[in-house]
């Protein structure tokens, strides 16, 4: 099975609200993918993530270390145009920043892992339904 994971899900894991997500997400018969930003994005939040989590720096580092070894990180620019167009269709209105995450779910006819509702639900009403639930 094949998962684009959003950002939140890994916030979430690395904040450690849910050992179910850690659970599912080392599930070895799921492949996750992700692109790039979405590591820039954990890294812009890591004094959040130390505040908030409860961890060490360095706990924090070595389960994020372990997170990101099972993700396939994707360069954007590997997505293509065609996949980046129907995502940012589907995104405008509802959540633009998302369009790389969706982008990339088209390009590998894979289903979205997210905890974001409002993005679920605007794009379910546009017939996006590519979303993983565990």
């Amino acid at each position: 099975m094949i998962l684009v994971i959003d950002t939140n899900i890994l916030f979430s894991m690395l904040l450690g609200k849910s050992l179910e997500l850690r659970e599912t997400f080392f599930d070895e018969r799921k492949e996750f993918y992700a692109p790039n930003f979405v590591m820039v994005e954990i890294f812009e939040k890591k004094e959040k993530l130390l505040k908030h989590s409860k961890l060490s720096e360095t706990e924090l580092y070595e389960l994020m270390y372990r997170i990101f070894n099972r993700i396939k990180f994707v360069n954007e620019y590997a997505i293509s145009r065609d996949s980046k167009t129907k995502a940012y269709e589907l995104c405008k209105g509802v959540d633009e920043d998302d369009t790389p995450i969706i982008a990339l779910a088209i390009e590998l006819d894979g289903e979205v892992w997210t905890g974001d509702k409002v993005l679920v639900e605007g794009l379910k009403e546009k017939g996006f339904n590519r979303f993983f639930k565990m």
